[in-house]
């Protein structure tokens, strides 16, 4: 099995297009056929040693959101800073994710208030240590902690390498002890709002990270980091996904089997992607 993570390669796809150009407008034809022609690219490299090609979709109203409120708040304010026009690029992506739910023989998985790392995660929970290989297409790191389960690969699609991680425990609890400054997740020393009020993350050293590790905070409710250690161990710890979320991400895997293309012709045709309708095969 290939897992994509849509998002990630939709939205490097985007940066590539639009380049140093940061108020260009963005091309829809283009950014269409530069994802599609990604997705022929890895399905044809790797293909034949994984299998079927799964595809991870974000959703919105993250569940990490209502958990806890400063969950990656700081993205928005980025955006509005940008002179990217973010609007049109979200209409761009939701218009391909759509196009390739109605078109295309894949299983796209896209749950309400889940994102990409729920559904990747949740798969490779359920079949990493099964007779099933599987190969996560994605450069976030957060997935070092699935190589726990034996038969996990990742493959980084911008940096063209596979991300190898030898010790994935001591990875996730490394990372659940100094947080996610990029999803708004602060070291486990720190105020919940630290990255919304612009204040500095209290220090956590290797020291105290080993001496905490050493301690271990499962469990210890009367030490003063449990509550922060538990805010980030559900943010970060992909076992964490609730249970509702997992179960509809399987039944939307389960009731796509054998999913069949739709007028995949037609719709190269329509779209003007004629390179890629000489390689039509290597998308079924």
């Amino acid at each position: 099995m290939i897992i994509l993570d849509l998002s990630q390669v939709m939205l490097s796809n985007i940066m590539v297009q639009l380049g140093n150009h940061t108020n260009a407008q963005v091309d829809e034809n283009m950014v269409r056929h530069m994802c599609l022609n990604s997705i022929r690219m890895y399905k044809t490299k790797f293909g034949p040693e994984y299998g079927e090609f799964v595809i991870a979709c974000d959703n919105k109203n993250y569940w990490r959101k209502s958990l806890f409120p400063y969950y990656k708040a700081n993205r928005k304010k980025s955006q509005a800073a940008s002179e990217l026009d973010w609007k049109a690029i979200f209409e761009c992506l939701n218009k391909i994710r759509g196009e390739l739910k109605e078109h295309f023989p894949y299983r796209i998985i896209d749950v309400e208030s889940a994102e990409a790392d729920d559904i990747i995660g949740t798969l490779c929970i359920e079949f990493g240590n099964t007779s099933e290989k599987i190969l996560i297409l994605s450069g976030d790191k957060d997935f070092q902690q699935l190589q726990r389960y034996i038969n996990i690969r990742q493959y980084n699609p911008v940096l063209k390498k596979f991300i190898t991680c030898n010790d994935p425990d001591k990875f996730l609890a490394e990372h659940i002890l100094k947080g996610d400054a990029g999803d708004g997740i602060p070291n486990i020393l720190s105020d919940d709002n630290c990255f919304v009020l612009g204040s500095r993350q209290k220090p956590m050293t290797q020291k105290k990270m080993d001496d905490l590790t050493s301690l271990g905070l499962e469990g210890k409710l009367d030490h003063p980091n449990f509550r922060n250690y538990m805010r980030n161990k559900q943010l970060i710890d992909l076992t964490q996904v609730p249970e509702g979320i997992k179960i509809q991400v399987l039944e939307s895997y389960d009731g796509q089997a054998n999913k069949k293309s739709s007028n995949l012709l037609n719709y190269f045709i329509a779209n003007r992607l004629k390179n890629l309708t000489e390689s039509i095969q290597d998308f079924t």
